[in-house]
């Protein structure tokens, strides 16, 4: 079969081997793939392997030849999976691959504000403040415990449960929004409304899927819900945060600060007016990207091809 990877440099930018996926058939891989190359691209293939390349329902129509749309990402929105059912395509993702990996970004930004590490790491690199400092010890920004505190997670599936795991090692008091009921909860964490979640948490941690009812869930309104010594997590979907509306709580004083990997746009505009907002850390969409997520990613990716290959697909989602 003809395989063709068109964005595969974000889950493997040289340092993982494609060996094993071109064992499979007649592979080709791509860096990179705009909209306006795409068609060209996979013309003739039966796999095609896509990270952010979006399949519309005009697309199907013109790939007679397409069999199997392999998504190298667990979200698959980006698919039109009505239209592909309708070709006959299969569609499969790569689900929980960066569990762990995600949980550990969201408590590295926690960490990060609540100990202010980059602060004091670039004051002491370029101001040379401890070096200039009359005691042994230099700090001119309040420093928190974790213990303690109250974090509410938004979604308790694989990656909210491992932060929820995470949190319940430093000793935190663990909420959760979730469809779960409290009897399949642990005895550590309790079940709240979301809008109590707001108002009662030290720390809101977003791990919840991008749907019609969770785009904008963090907005104006519940913003004014939470504590001004409360902050934001959001290692989600960009569109689960209004973005204006939380650079204005952050630039007004009114919440402590947030931690973001993940804007609605991606790379942002300049004009996002999250970059410049008053204590807001934001990675690049880079909390599942660890060298051992992406040896899982690359090993079911393989799976499914294999397993498409051989009559049997796996992690099907249309």
């Amino acid at each position: 079969m003809k395989i063709v990877v068109l964005d595969g440099f974000a889950g493997n930018p040289g340092d993982l081997s494609w060996d094993a996926l071109k064992a499979l058939g007649d592979c080709t891989i791509y860096d990179r793939t705009t909209p306006e190359e795409m068609i060209d691209r996979v013309k003739d293939a039966e796999i095609v392997l896509t990270n952010k390349v979006c399949f519309k329902a005009e697309h199907f129509r013109q790939l007679p030849k397409l069999k199997y749309i392999g998504v190298i990402a667990t979200g698959y929105n980006i698919i039109d999976c009505e239209a592909s059912k309708a070709h006959n395509v299969v569609v499969t993702n790569i689900p929980a691959y960066s569990t762990n990996s995600v949980a550990q970004m969201a408590f590295a930004h926690i960490l990060n504000i609540y100990n202010r590490v980059d602060h004091y790491a670039t004051e002491i690199r370029e101001k040379n403040t401890w070096v200039k400092s009359r005691d042994f010890s230099y700090h001119n920004t309040p420093l928190h415990e974790l213990a303690g505190k109250k974090i509410g997670i938004v979604g308790l599936g694989n990656t909210g449960s491992a932060t929820a795991r995470i949190a319940i090692g430093f000793g935190m008091q663990v909420f959760a929004y979730t469809s779960k009921s409290d009897f399949q909860l642990p005895p550590e964490i309790k079940k709240l409304e979301l809008d109590n979640l707001f108002h009662e948490c030290d720390i809101i941690s977003l791990h919840c899927p991008l749907t019609p009812t969770t785009k904008n869930l963090v907005n104006a309104e519940r913003l004014k819900m939470m504590k001004p010594t409360a902050i934001i997590i959001n290692t989600s979907r960009g569109p689960v945060v209004n973005a204006q509306d939380l650079a204005d709580a952050l630039n007004e004083g009114r919440i402590m600060g947030a931690g973001i990997d993940v804007l609605e746009t991606e790379p942002p505009s300049t004009d996002n007016p999250l970059l410049k907002a008053k204590n807001c850390y934001i990675t690049p969409h880079i909390a599942w990207a660890s060298y051992e997520a992406r040896v899982r990613l690359m090993e079911i990716l393989i799976g499914n091809v294999k397993a498409f290959i051989e009559g049997n697909p796996i992690n099907v989602v249309n």
